[in-house]
């Protein structure tokens, strides 16, 4: 089946989400939606899927004109999605899920679930899923999850299936199992749009790239392109990936979690008898699969939770107990994951943002009155330096975009003198460009002598900035490892495989795949090698000037 859209507009508001963008799908085709986050490739898929009516331009399928009042006029004409967030009833089977909507019937008009569970077990046969119909939803791992909302949409014969960031909360190993469905799937005969801001993931899997920048397509590659060809691309400037960072000279470990845990609001343990270290000049990166405890974690440390036992301590001093503006007030900076809920006040200026924890203090404040001339002169500079984008420092922070919100609890929390820095998710919705800023920061602050802790599930990032990684699964602490241990491991274990099983079984994974090299003819590359040739990047030259 053709897939082609012609000057798909959205707008909400004053926001351009998506500005006359044309994009073909071809059949059989892995097509990849490239770019950053907000830049309009989720809005695309919500208008191709029914979701939002576009503003103007057309949908053509096998070149005739479509129009969806809904998702069920699009998957009744062969389109599927698997959304970011899963559409799945945890207390429902696999069965039950796939058929909800469109339960097959027998004679009386009872369900057929004899019928429903056949029809996974088929599906799943054909594409080697190994999915099980009888198993109940919420018992099963995240990465079959996602195999059961593909067979949703394949059970309604979809002929074009879009994946919506698809690994975000995946391991690398679930990841590999993604892609290589992927491919059964485009053999298969079905198209698949698969959109990511992962550059390495692209690469591995996509026919054809096209990239979007601020509701525009800017430009189309060839998977031969190199990342540092598409980061360009999608930011429309020259960047630089990675960052450059000596070995890191630690000292004494001055922050210390013993057996820490954590129950939430049934009394199950989110966090489970946690201990951990982290010593003056080097980064930690706490690296797990989202959802394994790691913000309970960090919420307890700087004081929003209670935990049910152990001790957190900085410097000597206990922290369990303490209020979050005591912690803070001990020098520890906080970047929460959810910087709209827990790191602005939507409604205060930028200026005023950037000083939330500082405001009492000199030179803020003077006898119990505000410093405004400060307050700004402090705002001015640190909207410079973190590269804020705003019309002004009295704008409300909310009316910010993500990624310049995050920027502004990053210039506040690392912009005075620290005994210890908690990033969560540090560069969740930047641009390539804002990330390396972010990274150098870090960076920065750890050879200043701070114990640096990063959340992180981005595994680019975790090898990017690690001195050592702790993996947590399930609430508890699998193992700590250095900074450079490799990929598979780490994937292992944030799979809940003991360290010594997933060195194991990585080497036995690299033993396989060299065999697998050498036994292949002369001029074949392994599955997955890198293979750049010549610049295979197609720019709108109206776009990147």
């Amino acid at each position: 089946m053709k897939l082609e859209l012609r000057g798909i507009t959205k707008v909400f508001g004053s926001l351009v989400a998506n500005d006359h963008i044309d994009l073909v799908i071809e059949p059989g085709e892995i097509h990849a939606l490239l770019g950053e986050n907000g830049a309009g490739k989720s809005t695309l898929m919500n208008v191709l899927y029914g979701l939002y009516d576009p503003d103007d331009g057309e949908i053509l399928v096998d070149d005739r004109p479509v129009q969806f009042a809904g998702p069920g006029d699009a998957m009744a004409a062969g389109i599927g999605m698997v959304h970011q967030h899963f559409m799945l009833v945890p207390v429902f089977t696999v069965a039950e899920n796939v058929a909800l909507g469109h339960e097959p019937v027998r004679g009386g008009g009872l369900i057929d679930a004899r019928r429903a569970r056949g029809l996974v077990q088929e599906i799943s046969d054909r594409f080697g899923f190994e999915v099980d119909p009888d198993a109940m939803v919420e018992d099963i791992p995240v990465g079959v999850q996602q195999r059961v909302e593909i067979i949703k949409a394949l059970s309604r014969d979809a002929r074009v299936l879009i994946l919506d960031e698809p690994t975000a909360v995946l391991t690398p190993q679930e990841t590999d199992e993604l892609i290589a469905i992927m491919r059964q799937l485009k053999e298969a005969g079905t198209s698949i749009v698969f959109i990511t801001h992962k550059l390495r993931e692209v690469r591995a899997i996509a026919d054809r790239i096209t990239v979007i920048r601020r509701g525009k397509v800017v430009g189309t590659a060839e998977p031969t392109a190199s990342e540092t060809e598409l980061a360009s691309l999608m930011v429309g400037r020259s960047v630089e990936l990675g960052v450059a960072k000596e070995p890191a000279r630690a000292g004494d470990a001055t922050f210390q979690v013993r057996e820490l845990s954590v129950l939430d609001d049934v009394g199950t343990a989110v966090v489970d008898d946690v201990d951990l270290d982290v010593a003056r000049g080097e980064i930690l990166v706490v690296a797990g699969v989202q959802g394994n405890g790691q913000t309970e974690l960090t919420e307890t440390i700087v004081g929003l939770r209670r935990p049910a036992a152990g001790s957190v301590r900085l410097d000597g001093k206990e922290l369990v107990g303490r209020g979050v503006s005591d912690v803070l007030g001990a020098g520890v900076g906080y970047v929460p994951e959810d910087r709209s809920t827990d790191g602005i006040i939507g409604t205060f200026s930028v200026e005023e943002n950037l000083v939330l924890d500082l405001v009492s203090s000199s030179p803020y404040s003077r006898a119990g009155a505000l410093s405004k001339g400060s307050i700004r002169s402090n705002a001015e500079q640190r909207v410079v330096e973190f590269d804020v984008r705003t019309q002004s420092v009295e704008t409300p922070a909310g009316t910010l975009s993500g990624g310049n919100q995050q920027k502004v609890v990053l210039a506040r929390e690392m912009s005075r003198p620290l005994r210890l820095l908690i990033a969560s998710q540090p560069t969740r919705g930047l641009d390539v460009g804002s990330i390396e800023f972010v990274h150098q920061r870090i960076v920065a602050e750890r050879d200043r002598g701070t114990p640096v802790i990063i959340v992180s599930t981005e595994l680019d990032e975790v090898v990017a900035l690690a001195d050592r990684i702790a993996v947590m699964y399930r609430g508890r602490v699998v193992g700590v490892v250095p900074g450079d241990t490799d990929r598979d491991v780490l994937g292992l274990m944030m799979a809940g495989v003991p360290l010594d099983e997933a060195v194991a079984q990585a080497a036995q994974h690299h033993t396989t795949l060299g065999e697998a090299a050498h036994a292949a003819p002369s001029g074949d590359a392994p599955s997955g090698a890198d293979a750049h040739g010549a610049t295979a990047v197609t720019s709108r030259e109206e776009d990147t000037q």
